[in-house]
């Protein structure tokens, strides 16, 4: 290890400073599978945790049922009119905030 990485030890919880000065390290032991809480004043605020043991975002508020996966594809907006424009969208915000 270079002399800026601590070696790792099983502490589980590593205070903001501390994570900022080492995250090469921390972030090195996360690809290796290991967790590390993220504490600021002592209270955990954060988990640092390899990729794939994050959880999926969306498994919660699909289990509670707050949201459904689509049944069909995303349609083409098929017969829908164009808008016809001259000049860029920023001109026509900038037009409309007049």
């Amino acid at each position: 290890m270079t002399p800026q990485q601590p070696p790792r030890t099983d502490k589980s919880q590593v205070g903001v400073r501390e994570l900022r000065d080492h995250l090469n390290s921390y972030v090195e032991d996360a690809g290796n599978g290991h967790s590390t809480v993220v504490t600021v004043r002592g209270k955990p605020v954060a988990r640092l945790v390899p990729i794939d043991a994050a959880p999926d975002p969306y498994e919660e508020l699909r289990r509670r049922g707050a949201i459904t996966e689509p049944t069909r594809p995303k349609s083409r907006q098929i017969g829908r009119k164009r808008i016809k424009v001259k000049g860029s969208v920023s001109d026509l915000v900038k037009e409309q905030r007049r």
